[in-house]
């Protein structure tokens, strides 16, 4: 972030922005074939199951909401919502789990698994582990209290998984503001919607690794030498020692961390933000629209639901052409049909 608080010449911060906003993306978060009764006559009981699963697995453990919420994430901007973060790596496949900003990021795969098994007994051969994973999504969101949206339904799984995509179309914690704007516009997300999906890090954890840097750099740069913050930036460093203990997590909204709510932005507010990537949006000086954003969804709990739903059906709908003329629906999600 230090980089962000460098005042540069305006005009080539107008070119910045200006070449960001013409770029055409190559995957788009249009319309896709995708109904809210696809399943209405082949599988009426296919939503009914993964709410049930997810109230069991949220109840045990309300982090498994956030997991399922990122597992989403992560499967949508890499060939789009295809389910491909969900293969394994086999003699013929290389998956998507072992890239680099997936591994030992990623968690949840099982509850996938149970949900896609109650639904195969159910009605075998029918629902793509892609739109379980989709509306395993909106429903761990609502159980920790967030909003509800409807899901369109009808996604093929892949066939296919892209090892370097995913190191490649996915923000990483470091990076700065106006490449992850150009990362969410190539997926043909705006700057609103790569805002309001941040809001999803309000029930996120995160690993010392990615973090590090923040706290032992401007940490204090952006939220001022104050008893609250400085009490703060101690238990973070207690959990994240300059060496070593890469995976060891902290929450992101350590307000309300098992909380579907708005005190993640307020967080950015104070300059606290964990991740260098989210306090960008408040603190870079690239983030005119950005700041603007944040401001408002930390006073405004209701427009940020009614935007985060917006912009979550927006990138379900994510699509993979390929996987649409020549996808399937997986026997088990890790693996492609034989």
């Amino acid at each position: 972030m230090a980089n962000s608080l460098h005042h540069p010449r305006l005009p080539i911060l107008q070119f910045l922005l200006l070449l960001f906003s013409s770029i055409s993306p190559r995957l788009h978060a249009s319309e896709p074939y995708l109904t809210l009764d696809n399943y209405a006559k082949t599988c009426p009981t296919a939503f009914e199951i993964v709410r049930k699963e997810m109230e069991c697995a949220v109840l045990s453990d309300p982090r498994n909401a956030a997991l399922i919420v990122r597992l989403h994430f992560h499967d949508c901007f890499v060939q789009g919502c295809d389910g491909s973060v969900l293969l394994d790596d086999t003699i013929d496949l290389q998956g998507e789990k072992k890239a680099s900003i997936n591994r030992n990021a990623l968690k949840g795969f099982r509850i996938i698994d149970r949900i896609k098994n109650k639904i195969e007994s159910d009605c075998p051969g029918i629902v793509s582990c892609a739109d379980i994973l989709t509306i395993a999504a909106r429903d761990a969101v609502i159980l920790v209290g967030g909003p509800y949206w409807d899901v369109p339904v009808g996604r093929k799984d892949s066939k296919t998984a892209s090892y370097a995509l995913a190191d490649s179309n996915l923000p990483s914690a470091d990076e700065g503001l106006l490449s992850i704007i150009s990362k969410f516009h190539y997926q043909g997300l705006s700057v609103t919607d790569m805002v309001a999906l941040s809001g999803a890090h309000t029930i996120g954890m995160a690993r010392c690794v990615n973090y590090r840097k923040r706290i032992y750099g401007d940490y204090r740069v952006t939220s001022g030498i104050n008893p609250l913050s400085e009490t703060h930036l101690s238990v973070l460093k207690s959990i994240c020692p300059p060496i070593g203990s890469d995976n060891n997590e902290t929450a992101m909204d350590y307000e309300t961390p098992n909380l579907f709510d708005n005190s993640f932005y307020q967080i950015l507010l104070q300059g606290e933000g964990v991740l260098n990537s989210d306090q960008e949006m408040y603190s870079s000086i690239f983030g005119i629209q950005t700041k603007e954003l944040v401001n408002k969804y930390a006073h405004d709990a209701l427009a940020f639901f009614q935007q985060f739903s917006d912009s979550m059906v927006k990138m379900g709908n994510i699509t993979n052409p390929e996987s649409f003329v020549n996808g399937e629906v997986r026997k088990n999600c890790r693996f492609v049909n034989t």
